[in-house]
This record gives structure tokens, C-alpha cells and sequence, in this order.
């Protein structure tokens, strides 16, 4: 497969038939099989050790599957050669929380962390690298009229505001499927209020996102459909618009009470 290739003739950016995933005796993903469309949000959602990273770690190249097979944009992947890399190639994202951020860094270095734009000499081209910076920031994330500039440090924003930025560099650099985990753990509300309408553009931009959230209220908003994983399995996809916070909290606690 052309790791690079992003051309627009495919149903599913990512599909995932019959995954298993072992750690020794223990079976951590059982027969996964699930498939993202473009411009959709899915809501990944279980208890704590339920599977949901281990499933973005095989998904996303940090980890093989035991068995199963992987397609990105229609096409198999050879899992052999799996990895991280490869995944950032066919324009697969992950945020983790402030993990991916320079705190002390201005936002412009940021952006460019590994992906600098430079001469014919390998020197940055800072300037130009500030203007498609100040383009993300009031364009692709809407950072507008905030105090916030393409040299303003990490260390200078709030929470949301930092999700903002790592969720605009991920879009800007074309990736297809963004993952995000748990992108509005120890939020206040108005932060949590703007980083659900980040992840809003994500699908306006015409991109993909698997929303990885403990908080079934925020994830319920913003999501099409809701993955729920139990145990290493994917039991249930449910569409929001059919099933209120309250009823899928008592679906969950079900679960829960009938292992």
C-alpha cells in the first residue's frame, strides 16, 4: 500500500476485521470489528481497562495484533510493519491530553515540532512557518480576538486552549482520523465548552475523530455514534439521538454488574 496516499475514493478510513489482541493468558481485544466513516465522530466509551487503548495502541502502530486484520482507506495494511510512523503517514493523529505540547516553546514551534519548513541550506524558515501558524490559529481553530498570539507560550494557556492547538496541528497537517483521549479530563465547564467545539470542526473540516471520553455527557454531544467496549469487545453501537445520558449510564452500570 502507498502509505501516503489520501485520495478521496474510500468508504472508511479506518476498518478493523476480527482483531485480537493477547498479553500472554490475558485476552485484551476479542474479535474487534469496526469501521469509521469520513466526516464522522465516534465516541469510544467503557470502564477503565475495558480495552480502549489497547485498541488505539493496535490500531495506530504502537502495538501488533495477535490476529486480525487492518485497512486504512479500503486498503490492508501490512501489520508487520506496523508503527507509529506509518500510521502519521496515512494521516492517522493522536492527542494526548498535554502530552504532545513544548510548555516552554512559543505556539509556532509548536506547530512545526518535527516538521519544520526549511531552505535549500536546512535552515528554518521561521517567518513563513509564523504566517501558516497565525493561519491555524485564526482560521483552522478560531483562536480570534483571545490575547493569544503565534508567539505566546504553551505555558500561557488554559487547558482548552491547549487541546485547541493540538487538535488545529493535527488538522492541519491533513490527518484523516484524529484521535482524541480524553481531551476534557480536569476541565472546567467553559474550557469543556470550547473543546467540544474543537472537536466539532474536526468533522466540519471533513475529517474523522475517535473521541476516547470518560464523561458520557460530553462525548454524548458531540458524537454520531458511541462504541461501547467491554471486557476487549466491542458489545454495542449506539446512536446518541436514541439513547439519553441517563439511559446509556444505566447501560454501562449494567454492564458492569453483570460481569
Amino acid at each position: 500500500m502507498n502509505e501516503t496516499q489520501s485520495d478521496g475514493d474510500f468508504t472508511h478510513i479506518v476498518r478493523m476485521e476480527g482483531v485480537q489482541k493477547f498479553f500472554g493468558a490475558v485476552h485484551a481485544l476479542r474479535n474487534i470489528n469496526l469501521a469509521i466513516g469520513r466526516n464522522e465522530i465516534v465516541g469510544l466509551i467503557g470502564d477503565n481497562g475495558a480495552g480502549k487503548s489497547t485498541l488505539i495502541k493496535v490500531l495506530t502502530g504502537v502495538m501488533p495484533p495477535s490476529a486480525g486484520r487492518i485497512f486504512v482507506r479500503d486498503r490492508p495494511i501490512d501489520l508487520s510493519r506496523h508503527s507509529v510512523g506509518m500510521a502519521h503517514a496515512m494521516s492517522i493523529e493522536t492527542v494526548y491530553q498535554d502530552r504532545s505540547l513544548g510548555e516552554k516553546q512559543p505556539l509556532w514551534r509548536n506547530f512545526f515540532v518535527g516538521r519544520q519548513i526549511t531552505d535549500r541550506l536546512g535552515f528554518i524558515r521561521v517567518k513563513e512557518q509564523k504566517r501558516i501558524a497565525e493561519e491555524i490559529l485564526l482560521n483552522t481553530i478560531g483562536f480570534r480576538g483571545v490575547g493569544i498570539g503565534v508567539d505566546s507560550t504553551v505555558k500561557q494557556l488554559s487547558g482548552g486552549e491547549r487541546q485547541g492547538i493540538a487538535i488545529g496541528r493535527a488538522m492541519h497537517f491533513n490527518s484523516d482520523l484524529i484521535i482524541l483521549d480524553e481531551p476534557t479530563v480536569a476541565l472546567a465547564v467553559k474550557e469543556v465548552r470550547k473543546v467540544l467545539e474543537f472537536v466539532r470542526r474536526i468533522k466540519e473540516s471533513g475529517r474523522a475523530c475517535i473521541y476516547i471520553e470518560h464523561n458520557l455527557a460530553h462525548v454524548h454531544e458531540v458524537a454520531d455514534r458511541l462504541l461501547v467496549i467491554d471486557r476487549g469487545e466491542i458489545v454495542a453501537d449506539i446512536d446518541p439521538r436514541e439513547m439519553s445520558v441517563a439511559a446509556l449510564t444505566e447501560y454501562l452500570i449494567d454492564l458492569q454488574q453483570h460481569r
